[in-house]
């Protein structure tokens, strides 16, 4: 993932602050970018990480995320600073205000588009009480997590490119599952998932094939579990 390099006086590198301020996302987000090979990132012979420019405009053009103008020092260069140390969360509320009632984020990662529109129909029922969205691969679920971390992640391991196995991975090693609950979908068995390096300890295991309606009966009983607790 990052190499050192020298970085010229002309190079258009961004620390991981500045690149978080110019999508508008926070620096947890940009590392676990970085951290799924999202963001290409060297390191200075410093130890300092850096991320080439343009790989941020392109995702912040391709994604349609934006946050504030990047500032510049007077030669017009974008200034270098050093890493700070990691930002609060975006969405933190204010002291001591009370939690609003919002319905439950899931997000569902299936390639298959038929057995989304299918999942979507078999959920119906518990609209209003979650909102529903979805990713295609691994690598479109990584990029939705760091903008918003859902409630309940839903997610077929066998996916093309980045399977599921390696987002989950990828999620661990930059905490980013803390209270997460994690609903699994493979033709794999326990035994060859430990095999290939298990599954997180909040995920749960849905052995495939199962239908929509299988799915639904399980996210019924979250539901319940989080009403009670």
């Amino acid at each position: 993932m990052s190499q050192v390099i020298p970085l010229g006086p002309g190079s258009r590198m961004l620390t991981t602050r500045e690149a978080a301020q110019r999508l508008g996302v926070s620096l947890r987000t940009v590392q676990l970018w970085v951290e799924a090979d999202i963001l290409p990132a060297a390191r200075t012979p410093g130890g300092h990480r850096r991320i080439p420019h343009n790989a941020v405009e392109a995702l912040a053009l391709s994604t349609g995320l934006g946050g504030e103008p990047l500032a510049r020092s007077s030669r017009g260069r974008i200034r270098a600073d050093s890493d700070v140390a990691e930002l609060p969360e975006d969405s933190a509320s204010p002291a001591g205000a009370a939690p609003a009632c919002r319905p439950r984020d899931v997000l569902l990662v299936a390639d298959n588009p038929i057995w989304q529109v299918r999942c979507e129909q078999a959920l119906a029922p518990f609209l209003p009480s979650i909102s529903l969205r979805f990713a295609e691969t691994g690598y479109l679920a990584l990029l939705q997590i760091g903008q918003k971390a859902p409630d309940l992640l839903i997610t077929n391991l066998e996916l093309p490119g980045m399977d599921g196995l390696a987002m989950l991975r990828t999620l661990e090693r930059c905490e980013s599952i803390a209270g997460m609950r994690i609903l699994a979908l493979s033709h794999l068995d326990d035994s060859e998932l430990k095999r290939r390096g298990g599954l997180p300890l909040s995920a749960e295991l849905m052995q495939l094939p199962v239908s929509p309606e299988g799915v639904a009966v399980r996210v019924g009983r979250w539901l319940l579990n989080q009403r009670v607790s």
